[in-house]
């Protein structure tokens, strides 16, 4: 995202040190890959492998980010969804939760996440003027069997929403299956091959090691030709070390690994830096998304990706401790939108609806969050800085104690005027005269008015049919269509 002046809380040198430690690490400590197929592309491209262990030289990380994408194209079915990521991208994409496993309302309080409540917030995603990206798992349904989970909940998206999408952790069998399902809907076969459409979280676990089903899907995305975003989300002085730049150093070295990898089975795949770190609650050990603290870890790491590296990058951003849509959701919010989005980042998620440390999605607050980062993209927009701006003209024909109110250029741009979605500006006289609903009331009638007016299927007729069939016959016709 353009910004007049970017949020930084590092210079060029520090960013030179964190780099030349990171090369450090990566070539005399390594990192631990879980996957014999990983260990082996590495070793025949000249790295040092000990069991586990791959030590990445130097030269060769520093090849894999100069074959890096600045900026590459997200493809969506109807393509005037189509995402620009990186390079000269003008705004900040906006992405929803990803992983809580529960849903939250006035109505029925905390409860597990069920199928309906997914399809709900894919329905939320499509109707939202600030979502660009549906995550693969806006929430986690418990009443969704394993098998084939990775294609009922892609047979969702795909029906509710034309916009672009992630997915979930595959195998390479799965991800293949999950690929041709794609094209189907596409319609076309052999368009992966050419359009990068599907995009994938990676998680190293912290310190510097890639499980198997990560490195999995490192290999069948990055096969693809699929954009793959590399996630390291260590805790400072659990997973890392206790001091912040040490914590963005680890970060840094773990996102680099998975690079690495991916340019070395594909150069020129679609990556994603996204530093997503945290500091722990050393009273309990315990992870916690609500520390200012956590935001310089991650815009150092930011810095890298943009001012060293010249990649795409994300960064969660709407995230929060808080157990209920009260005082502290809303600073805790507020405070970690206003600091990532103002730092230049791509693309946030967990933007939307984020209740105690990503482990439930509030519809409520989902309304809520809109409006936070509309506030926060007005913001950043800065100001217009051209000659009629400066209004001299304007001033010099108005005059002493003179209105502007009806004033030409007042009447031209009143109704570009920033406005909020659910805040309440009106009077207190008016307030006391209406039905007096609180913001979190007035957000829930919000969000039934959405569902209730939003489209049954984005999905023809037809390509259901075929989609349906293909889905059951891969999970043996078991899920209930």
């Amino acid at each position: 995202m353009a910004l007049a002046s970017r949020l930084k809380v590092v210079d060029q040198d520090v960013l030179n040190q964190i780099h030349s430690g990171s090369l450090d690490i990566l070539e005399k400590t390594g990192v631990v890959f879980d996957s014999e197929e990983a260990r082996n592309i590495f070793k025949s491209h000249g790295a040092k492998v000990s069991g586990h262990v791959v030590f990445i030289p130097g030269e060769m990380v520093e090849k894999c980010i100069a074959l890096c994408p600045q900026s590459f194209t997200l493809w969506a079915r109807n393509e005037s969804n189509n995402l620009l990521i990186g390079g000269n991208q003008e705004q900040v994409v906006i992405s929803p939760s990803n992983g809580p496993i529960f849903v939250q309302s006035i109505e029925h309080g905390r409860r597990r996440a069920q199928l309906n409540d997914f399809i709900n917030f894919v329905r939320l995603s499509h109707a939202s003027q600030t979502v660009d990206l549906i995550t693969g798992l806006i929430v986690d349904p418990v009443d969704v069997e394993a098998k084939g989970k990775y294609l009922r909940l892609l047979y969702e998206m795909l029906k509710h929403s034309d916009k672009p999408f992630m997915s979930i952790a595959v195998t390479q069998t799965e991800a293949h299956q999950l690929f041709e399902m794609i094209e189907i809907a596409f319609g076309q076969e052999g368009f992966l091959k050419d359009h990068p459409v599907v995009a994938y979280s990676v998680n190293p676990l912290s310190p510097l090691r890639y499980e198997e089903l990560s490195c999995e899907t490192i290999l069948a995305y990055a096969k693809h030709g699929q954009p793959l975003f590399i996630l390291s989300c260590a805790m400072a002085g659990i997973s890392a070390p206790i001091h912040l730049l040490g914590t963005t150093l680890l970060t840094n070295a773990e996102i680099l690994a998975g690079i690495a990898l991916i340019q070395l089975i594909h150069p020129g795949s679609p990556v994603v830096y996204c530093p997503a770190s945290t500091v722990a609650d050393m009273r309990k050990g315990s992870y916690i998304t609500g520390s200012p603290e956590a935001n310089l870890i991650n815009i150092a790491g930011l810095q890298m990706a943009l001012d060293l590296y010249g990649i795409p990058c994300r960064s969660m951003a709407g995230l929060t401790d808080a157990k209920t849509v009260d005082c502290q959701a809303g600073y805790e919010t507020m405070q970690n939108l206003m600091m990532l989005m103002l730092s230049g980042v791509h693309i946030v998620v967990e933007a939307l609806g984020v209740l105690e440390s990503i482990m439930t999605t509030s519809y409520e607050k989902w309304i809520l969050d809109e409006e936070m980062i509309q506030r926060v993209v007005c913001i950043a927009k800065g100001l217009d800085e051209s000659d009629k701006a400066l209004s001299v003209d304007i001033i010099r024909e108005v005059g002493h104690s003179g209105s502007y109110l009806m004033h030409p250029s007042t009447l031209a741009h009143m109704r570009k005027r920033w406005e909020p979605t659910i805040s309440d500006w009106s009077s207190f006289v008016e307030w006391e005269g209406s039905d007096r609903k609180d913001i979190v009331a007035k957000a829930n009638h919000k969000v039934k008015r959405i569902l209730e007016s939003s489209e049954g299927s984005m999905m023809d007729p037809e390509m259901d049919k075929e989609l349906v069939s293909f889905m059951n016959g891969v999970i043996e016709g078991g899920i209930g269509y």
